[in-house]
């Protein structure tokens, strides 16, 4: 019998070990940019009760070194002083558009909805989208991300990180999370199959928006605007990604787990909606990941436990050897210190999250 198992902990090392190769896609790429100059742009930004977070987003996006771009500001129905602010900006700043958004019936509390209003509302075809809450970390951020548009690629996918809190594991496991996220998206993205997107740093042209319908197929799902956005129009054809260090967004990340679970359980919920080959790859991964940690740690306490660290050792080294190569791309050295450990925390919060959602599901997006 624990031969057996030690036999099925070999092949699953075996998937595991094919996942990262395909991850390498990333992990080796090099910056491609075609040097799209100019482009004019509309930067749209939706907020839900964001007065304080919009007094630090806006002097960033108005610092931005680009010089042909206007400002969207989405006030969705906020109940404290979000729309004040935005008229202020407005008052000083001529490329500062306001989109009010009222509840309705219909639409009440839905993201999408209010995000579909402010692109109706934008006046230049290329839309960079960010959260209120997220700043770029550098004066370079549009002219990073517009580069990568051509008569092709008409979608660009950025990266979405975390600020970094001294001395919390809470903050090194939401990193190494969003890590893990976007070595994923980045690499499926390079492999001609794109399926995930961040909404903090994100760009199509609006006639990809409008070829799909918007957000129509999936208008009644509280989450997805950037994910399912892209389930249903990106292509290897239409797509770039966009990497280098000044094209990053950067935001506040979560101080509770309990909070931070409940942000994942929603982003996690549109999962199911993907399309079939994304949910074979990514089912695939995640519960040989959840089998690879569980053999070998029956199997490290058996007889034969030498040869399980042998192929546990060949794994993790690989592991180290990849995800490192993308964590420098990415800015998040740091978190291959407890890379193990965080790994199988994570595995258990994912485990987690997908029982949690299977009894409820999370609402609105505020």
């Amino acid at each position: 019998m624990i031969t057996i198992l030690l036999y099925a902990f070999i092949a699953i090392t075996a998937i595991q070990v094919i996942y990262f190769l395909l991850f390498g896609v990333f992990a080796f790429a090099k910056p491609q940019r075609n040097k799209q100059h100019n482009l004019p742009i509309s930067v749209i930004v939706c907020a839900k009760n964001e007065a304080e977070n919009l007094k630090i987003l806006v002097p960033e996006l108005l610092q931005q070194s680009y010089k042909n771009y206007e400002i969207v500001l989405i006030n969705d129905a906020s109940s404290d002083g979000t729309q004040d602010v935005i008229e202020q900006f407005q008052k000083e700043n001529a490329n500062i558009k306001l989109v009010n958004v009222e509840n309705n019936e219909a639409f009440w509390g839905n993201k999408k909805y209010a995000l579909t209003l402010g692109i109706k509302a934008a006046t230049n075809d290329y839309l960079v989208f960010t959260d209120a809450d997220c700043t770029p970390v550098s004066k370079h951020w549009l002219s990073e991300m517009t580069q990568h548009f051509s008569s092709t690629k008409k979608i660009v996918i950025g990266y979405g990180a975390y600020a970094r809190k001294k001395y919390s594991f809470l903050n090194l496991l939401i990193r190494f999370e969003t890590l893990m996220a976007a070595i994923q998206a980045f690499s499926y993205a390079k492999l001609g199959i794109p399926y995930t997107a961040v909404g903090r740093n994100l760009s199509y042209r609006r006639d990809e928006f409008y070829r799909v319908n918007g957000f129509v197929n999936h208008m009644k799902i509280r989450s997805g605007d950037d994910d399912l956005f892209i389930k249903d129009a990106a292509s290897g054809k239409n797509t770039a990604i966009c990497f280098s260090k000044d094209s990053f967004t950067i935001s506040q990340p979560k101080t509770s787990f309990g909070s931070w679970f409940q942000q994942k359980r929603r982003h996690v919920s549109t999962s199911s909606h993907y399309k079939f080959i994304h949910k074979f790859l990514l089912g695939t991964f995640y519960s040989t990941q959840v089998l690879f940690w569980a053999l070998a740690i029956f199997l490290l306490c058996t007889e034969l436990w030498i040869l399980a660290l042998g192929v546990l050792g060949i794994r993790v080294l690989l592991q180290y050897f990849i995800i490192g190569f993308s964590a420098s791309k990415l800015k998040e050295q740091d978190t291959l210190y407890l890379l193990p450990i965080l790994e199988i925390f994570l595995v258990i919060i994912h485990f987690g999250i997908f029982i949690a959602n299977k009894t409820s599901k999370p609402t609105h997006w505020k």
